[in-house]
């Protein structure tokens, strides 16, 4: 039996992944992590999807301690999520640690349950300048859980040479766009589906979908290019 960890928080990319993963292994475990984000909301998104899309593995993992060490405008109510780049070149709501710590103990969990693969909905092409999205950094942390714990592990990134475009083209696949696009969370303002409109997220997202939406055909054939070569 194939199993896999989801890292999973309910948004449009790890939900795109978890439908795509619900599809390729035989057992999916879902991992979302409660870090004393901004909206409490996503977690009980994350669980009401893994309901409707009939996953039962699913936990939620309380890392309140990033809360604590991480200062960003994801874990603090005082800071407004901003369009400008800090002075060291990232956005403000770059959560620093969160994606080695998330995908570190997604490591230990699937050695616990006997997974080979931990799943992430990290991106380089379409992102917001994270440096812990980068294929780079998965890779590299990759070999260390390998090493750490002596067991064959992969990461896996199915998104990560998608944009947008291609996201939404990869739920569409599965029959799943409208789904993705009305029970997911990825706004910064806490809003569910189409959000709020105005936060760097929601900028991002509906700029995919709009491209999506207008060269359909073309964005299909690009993803299913990159998915015959194996970059998606």
């Amino acid at each position: 039996m194939r199993k896999a960890v989801v890292v999973f928080s309910g948004g449009q990319d790890s939900t795109t992944c978890l439908i795509q993963a619900m599809a390729q292994y035989d057992e999916v475990h879902c991992l979302t992590f409660d870090y004393g984000q901004r909206h409490k909301l996503e977690i009980e998104v994350a669980e009401s999807v893994c309901r409707e899309l009939g996953v039962t593995a699913h936990k939620v993992m309380d890392v309140g301690l990033l809360n604590e060490l991480a200062i960003s405008s994801l874990t603090r109510d005082n800071i407004p999520v901003s369009h400008e780049l800090q002075a060291n070149g990232l956005p403000n709501s770059f959560v620093p640690g969160r994606n080695i710590l998330f995908l570190t103990l997604a490591g230990i969990y699937a050695y616990q349950i006997g997974a080979e693969a931990v799943i992430t909905g990290v991106c380089e092409t379409d992102f917001s300048g994270y440096p812990d999205c980068r294929d780079e950094f998965v890779k590299s942390l990759n070999q260390s859980l390998v090493l750490g714990m002596d067991r064959p592990l992969r990461i896996e990134t199915p998104l990560m040479w998608l944009n947008k475009a291609e996201t939404w083209a990869l739920a569409d696949q599965y029959s799943q766009l409208n789904f993705v696009r009305e029970k997911t969370l990825t706004c910064y303002n806490g809003i569910i589906g189409d959000g709020c409109g105005q936060c760097p997220s929601c900028d991002l997202r509906k700029a995919g979908l709009d491209e999506y939406q207008t060269n359909q055909a073309a964005i299909m054939a690009e993803l299913e290019r990159k998915q015959s070569s194996g970059q998606a």
